[in-house]
């Protein structure tokens, strides 16, 4: 099984690339999706949630929104130990979840693969790109934000260069070019490349 580890800035559009992906065939896990549930669900998160924040963390078996949001604001450095609790079980869940599949290929979305880590978790990386502007553009309109609220987002992320840069494959989604055909040329790519690792390792 080859899995690909999708990733791309805010507006990049790469949860519609993966949208294309599962027209493929191709199962897709949504780290973000996935880690809120986990959040919710797991006993593990659970726990060590209220170590770091106190009881408060949950209200009965329901995480409480407003006081994760009030810690994570409290301090810069919050985020990160939050995310040094949750995102161990996400790389569980996801390894659990491929081994489920019945497919040749998975994919992972996560719009801080290299940021978090989970590049470790996939076998090939793949940047969903789009200009800065254009990426501005798009999640004003979809989010409702202000430039000022979006671009604040955008600097919380690593640097597109840099994503570009450690990705294996890269998929420009500038609205010109055509995704449905890169998204093919990458799968097969993918597969020749695979096909090539695994008759060097017979």
């Amino acid at each position: 099984m080859t899995r690909i580890g999708i990733t791309g800035g805010i507006g990049s559009g790469k949860s519609y690339v993966c949208q294309l992906l599962q027209q493929r065939g191709i199962p897709v896990y949504s780290c973000d999706d996935e880690a809120k549930r986990l959040m919710q669900e797991s006993p593990v998160i659970r726990e060590q949630l209220c170590q770091l924040i106190g009881s408060n963390a949950y209200i009965g078996q329901q995480l409480n929104k407003p006081a994760i949001a009030q810690f994570l604001f409290a301090d810069n450095t919050h985020a990160a130990q939050v995310n040094r609790i949750v995102h161990p079980v996400v790389r569980e869940d996801f390894a659990n979840w491929t081994q489920r599949q019945n497919t040749s290929i998975v994919a992972q979305e996560s719009a801080i693969l290299f940021e978090a880590g989970f590049q470790d978790t996939v076998d090939v990386t793949v940047l969903v790109y789009a200009p800065h502007s254009l990426r501005l553009q798009r999640a004003m309109k979809r989010d409702h934000a202000t430039s000022e609220q979006i671009e604040a987002r955008m600097a919380q992320q690593m640097d597109e260069e840099e994503k570009r840069r450690r990705a294996d494959h890269i998929i420009l989604n500038d609205g010109i070019a055509n995704l449905a055909e890169q998204i093919d040329l990458m799968l097969t790519q993918i597969a020749k490349q695979q096909n090539c690792s695994i008759n060097r390792n017979q």
